[in-house]
């Protein structure tokens, strides 16, 4: 059942390619600014780096959590799907996977691209890439949540990002601190290690509590 949403989500995707652009060229924007408005010097550069590309990878990941279950409540599939005898907290972690599938996936390959712009070194572009992999799913998993709990709410968007940018703070602290602590030549494995272990609990829970919410906003 997951894989079919998988699917169906992102043939959905692929018809709507604008959306997706829409989030991507927001992510390339917002870092290739930073190095215009704070000029070329390239050690304020690195220090700034994996904030800019972290930062600006959250808010791309948020301002597409709207559209999660929106286009499903509106045409009534959503209804449907909490009429069906499956799981819905599998079809909850279907729609998590795609939207990381459709937003995570594009912000992970184009990182180390926009991250020459910062002269970060090959090690770190690399640690910043694995960082991003391993906490853009928890964006996504946790996004999933204040998605469900606005749905159908007027001036959701700005509730959705109310509700889950505190639960996205962690992230952000060990994802930005691994790539400074291999800056500094340190060890990152206790950066990745927490990062996976939060990627852990938000795969175990986010879907039930999504579900919960999604019942609870149908009602």
């Amino acid at each position: 059942m997951i894989g079919w949403i998988i699917k169906r989500d992102l043939l959905l995707a692929m018809r709507r390619r604008a959306d997706v652009l829409t989030v991507l060229f927001f992510f390339i924007i917002v870092v290739s600014l930073f190095p215009l408005g704070v000029g070329p010097e390239p050690d304020i550069l690195r220090t700034m780096a994996s904030g800019v590309v972290w930062v600006a990878a959250l808010l791309a990941a948020m301002l597409s959590l709207g559209r999660m279950f929106s286009s499903d409540y509106a045409d009534g599939t959503l209804e449907q799907m909490l009429l069906s005898p499956f799981s819905l907290a599998a079809l909850v972690m279907g729609k998590a996977i795609s939207h990381w599938l459709t937003t995570g996936i594009p912000l992970v390959l184009m990182a180390p691209i926009l991250g020459l712009q910062y002269d970060l070194s090959g090690e770190a572009l690399l640690v910043l890439t694995l960082s991003l992999l391993l906490g853009t799913p928890v964006l996504s998993l946790i996004g999933a949540i204040g998605a469900a709990l606005t749905l159908g709410l007027r001036g959701g968007g700005v509730l959705v990002s109310i509700l889950v940018l505190p639960l996205y703070i962690p992230v952000l602290i060990f994802g930005t601190g691994a790539v400074e602590a291999s800056r500094a030549g340190m060890e990152v494995g206790a950066y990745f290690s927490i990062l996976g272990a939060f990627l852990l609990v938000a795969i175990v829970f986010s879907p039930w509590v999504t579900a919960a919410s999604l019942r609870v906003s149908m009602n």
